[in-house]
């Protein structure tokens, strides 16, 4: 059997068709760029689902890796032990924040940091309704999935969690569904899964209000945007809110699997008694994926991918915005293609794999095509890319 083969029958699958039908068996990668066994390269304009912000294989990232495997890459991680890349990692992020975001929580991944967050809503209020959004997507776990706003991901799943709603995102009106019951409403800034939906000012505006009023906290995911993904380093700088909670995950760790909800001390307390560990895991918080996270950190601020992410969504927007019939909605480094039908989107997709282009579809709008590459991509390497998929979707659709 081929390696084609081997990886259908023994890797779980989630499609019945795995990246169209392309067999892409990926060797190595760099910056942008992704090379197979053949050694045919592809641009990756998704940067592994918003992973790898600062591109792949970064050297100061590798550079931490190799030098924190030749200490230790695994103690306990419940807050026992004085590990100093947790602290070091915590030191520098939390001054970027709010000063009530002065207490940080690791976990391995954005779904973990989600339930981690809902737990400690939980906690702190007393309460159990938890809210959120149609068309936001705050991980698979069943946690996380009760939450998720959209029924085809969840019906075969339930019964979920009880006491989840979910409301219409943009929708001043329904804000009046939070309550003295509300524990806590969990929302994305900008929707990432929706093909790009960014949020009202005057509804978060409102939501806050509301929160606040009812004693519920505001759980913000920044487990896509965050990182300088949409201009800013997280989203919520945009919108003069400041969140109870704060989830973080994928551009945190340069490739490694790292996840983070961030609160005040006086909240994150509340897990240290009635009961004891009150949350815990095993790997969250491991010294190899934080020696990542703190280069991907330093690696932001050094080489001002922030500013350059409002660089590159000029770029972006200077392409697409004014073909016809194709709808383009730009955030920072982060972008959304909208086709007329699935059926475009799906062929655009597949030619720009044959071609050495790596992009992808959102989970709740299949007409929609990502790009979100990494925020140091080479400027001329992206309007070149760029300038690829423009002459892909004019044949696809002239076809």
């Amino acid at each position: 059997m081929n390696q084609r083969q081997l990886f259908l029958q023994h890797v779980a699958q989630t499609s019945d068709n795995p990246l169209m039908g392309v067999d892409v068996n990926i060797e190595s990668a760099n910056g942008a760029t992704l090379t197979d066994v053949n050694g045919k390269k592809y641009i990756d304009l998704i940067s592994g689902i918003s992973v790898s912000n600062v591109g792949h294989c970064h050297p100061k990232v590798v550079k931490a890796i190799n030098e924190q495997t030749q200490k230790f890459m695994h103690l306990m991680v419940y807050g026992e032990f004085n590990q100093s890349p947790q602290v070091k990692y915590a030191t520098t992020l939390l001054p970027l924040l709010p000063k009530n975001l002065n207490s940080i929580y690791y976990t391995t991944g954005g779904s973990e940091s989600i339930e981690g967050a809902m737990k400690l809503a939980k906690r702190v209020t007393g309460k159990s309704e938890i809210i959120s959004f149609k068309n936001s997507y705050h991980g698979s776990t069943q946690g996380a999935l009760s939450i998720m706003g959209d029924e085809y991901f969840k019906n075969a799943y339930r019964p979920l969690l009880p006491n989840t709603k979910q409301l219409n995102f943009n929708n001043l009106i329904e804000l009046n569904e939070i309550s003295d019951k509300t524990a806590a409403v969990v929302i994305e800034l900008v929707q990432a899964e929706s093909g790009i939906t960014p949020a009202n000012y005057k509804f978060i505006e409102q939501l806050k209000n509301k929160c606040t009023q009812h004693n519920a906290l505001l759980i913000i995911d920044e487990i896509q945007t965050g990182f300088g993904r949409t201009g800013t380093l997280f989203a919520f700088e945009k919108y003069n809110v400041v969140p109870d909670i704060l989830c973080i995950a994928k551009g945190m760790g340069g490739g490694l699997p790292i996840g983070a909800f961030i609160a005040n001390k006086t909240h994150m307390d509340c897990f240290t008694n009635q009961p004891v560990l009150g949350h815990i895991n095993t790997f969250g918080g491991n010294a190899v994926c934080l020696a990542a996270a703190q280069a991907c950190l330093e690696i932001i601020i050094d080489e001002q991918l922030v500013a350059n992410s409002i660089k590159i969504e000029k770029i972006i927007s200077d392409k697409f915005s004014n073909i016809n019939s194709l709808k383009c909605t730009v955030v920072g480094a982060f972008a959304a293609l909208e086709f007329k039908t699935q059926l475009i989107n799906f062929e655009v997709i597949k030619q720009c794999l044959l071609n050495g282009i790596i992009t992808d579809w959102f989970l709740f709008n299949d007409k929609a095509l990502r790009i979100c590459p990494p925020l140091n991509i080479n400027e001329i390497e992206l309007k070149n890319t760029l300038e690829k998929l423009a002459d892909i979707i004019s044949q696809v659709k002239t076809n």
